[in-house]
């Protein structure tokens, strides 16, 4: 695919088929988020790979709005050190945000749905996840063949008008 099909053909999927990600597959999507930009090279994250249909029944009470979860395929879980430091905790944030954006611009690339969702009970996130003390679950990105509608590029997006956004120069 294309990279701008790629990106106007990724939206938020929370419906998946039965069927498994190949694990070549799922590696490629896994490789997009280790060659992730980081700022000074610092690469802050560590990612989990899901596929146990029961772990990721307890994964999804993690999140509010992980309701998504147990009906993947797979489910990645984008973990980092728990900073003090909050301009740290900022860029290793920051960060992770681009891992989870290249991994799912690689998913589409394969036909592969992607839903993200934040965690909001580090607790479960450690207990499944088998977390160390020193770590935590910062997002879940969901993955699966989409049920129904396939990705394709969306023509008319609910987006912002592009005039709305856009400011040359100055506001």
């Amino acid at each position: 695919m294309e990279t701008w099909n790629a990106i106007t053909s990724r939206r938020n999927v929370r419906e998946y088929r039965d069927d498994p990600i190949p694990p070549d597959d799922l590696d490629r999507v896994l490789e997009a988020a280790r060659r992730a930009p980081s700022s000074k090279n610092w690469q802050p994250w560590d990612f989990v790979v899901v596929t146990d249909r029961d772990r990721l029944a307890e994964l999804a009470a993690a999140g509010e709005y992980a309701a998504h979860i147990p009906g993947s395929a797979a489910t990645i879980a984008l973990v980092m050190r728990d900073y003090d430091d909050p301009a740290e905790r900022e860029t290793a944030r920051f960060d992770l945000g681009q891992a989870m954006l290249s991994m799912m611009l690689a998913a589409v690339d394969l036909g592969i749905g992607s839903g993200h969702a934040t965690v909001m009970d580090q607790s479960v996130a450690r207990r499944v996840l088998g977390l160390p003390d020193d770590r935590y679950c910062a997002y879940l990105v969901a993955l699966g063949y989409p049920a129904g509608r396939p990705l394709k590029p969306v023509r008319n997006p609910a987006r912002r008008a592009f005039e709305d956004v856009v400011h040359r120069d100055r506001w």
